[in-house]
């Protein structure tokens, strides 16, 4: 028997949602695949909300990317922020679930495939140090690391900073989100050189208002990026 086989027996591959068996590793099972809304045809070309009408080619601009200013320029999703696809985002932030980096790595990895140029580098949404050490990791870097291997693609991970803390966004509206996060993120001044004339892909796990990652393109813009665009695990949509 081979090794991969014995591997096999003592460890089968399970649904990374449940623990069900499943016939591929870092794989989903039956019914969690069909309670993963991936979101796919017709969407906003720089927040991915799914849109309505139109053909999936079309590219177009939700209300909400029409009605706010956006620093960057295109911006991609896997699922919407329900369902399985909230449970494994909670599970990676919060549950020290960071053996779902590899499948979710690979998920925003195919998503952001399209918006690479010959000068991409990947840059993760910063941690505050105070919150990374009760997190102990900063889930956004484990995902840039991983989209980094998937695309052949150099990462850097620390080029942006989160110079002050701030409160948990979490029942706050647009405009509460927006307001506290000016000047949360700044540039590393050490990694400037490596962003001038890029063009960056930032990586975080979910977007709502959009607040974070504005503050994070700003961010990129003012060290001489040329480009910003973006790439989530999850997008909260408002009729999800």
């Amino acid at each position: 028997m081979r090794m991969q086989s014995i591997i096999r027996a003592i460890y089968p591959s399970q649904c990374v949602a449940c623990d069900t068996p499943t016939v591929d590793d870092f794989g989903l099972c039956g019914p969690c695949w069909s309670q993963t809304d991936f979101i796919g045809g017709m969407i906003c070309d720089q927040c991915n909300a799914p849109m309505s009408g139109g053909d999936a080619d079309e590219i177009m601009q939700c209300d909400d990317c029409l009605r706010i200013a956006r620093p960057w320029s295109k911006g991609r999703a896997v699922f919407r922020y329900h369902g399985v696809g909230r449970k494994l985002a909670l599970a990676f932030k919060h549950s020290d679930r960071t053996d779902l980096t590899r499948p979710i790595s690979q998920w925003m990895a195919q998503r952001a495939r399209p918006l690479l140029t010959q000068n991409s580098v990947i840059v993760p949404v910063p941690l505050h140090w105070v919150r990374l050490m009760r997190r102990r990791y900063n889930q956004s870097a484990l995902l840039a690391t991983g989209i980094a291997r998937e695309l052949d693609c150099p990462v850097i991970a620390d080029a942006l900073l989160r110079p002050k803390p701030t409160r948990p966004l979490k029942g706050a509206n647009r405009t509460q989100r927006f307001e506290t996060l000016i000047d949360a993120i700044a540039l590393n001044p050490r990694r400037q050189a490596q962003l001038l004339d890029q063009s960056v892909l930032l990586v975080d796990d979910v977007m709502t208002s959009g607040a974070t990652m504005a503050a994070a393109a700003e961010a990129c813009f003012q060290a001489g990026a040329a480009r910003v665009d973006m790439v989530v695990l999850a997008r909260s949509v408002k009729d999800a």
